[in-house]
């Protein structure tokens, strides 16, 4: 997608409503800024999944020797999401 924006007088610019959809952002997602000479790119920081899903089935793609049981991995996951949406 390539459109024209304009910055305002504080210097904010806004991301088009159909490119925030496409990409599942929202209010407070982290986004990490770069620029190489004229150009400009912004892009959404996301967490990585410990968990993926593979042809149907949810792979653990994280240490093995930490994956003691999958009960405790969804609970050491799930606390790690939490400690980070609350930062």
């Amino acid at each position: 997608m390539t459109t024209k924006i304009t910055m305002d007088q504080t210097g904010r610019v806004l991301i088009p409503k159909a490119l925030r959809d496409q990409l599942h952002l929202g209010p407070g997602d982290l986004m990490e800024l770069a620029s190489e000479g004229d150009e400009i790119r912004l892009r959404p920081v996301r967490a990585q999944a410990l968990l993926k899903k593979d042809q149907g089935v949810w792979v653990y793609q994280g240490d093995a020797a930490e994956a003691s049981s999958i009960t405790d991995l969804i609970d050491r996951e799930r606390e790690r999401r939490i400690q980070e949406v609350q930062k």
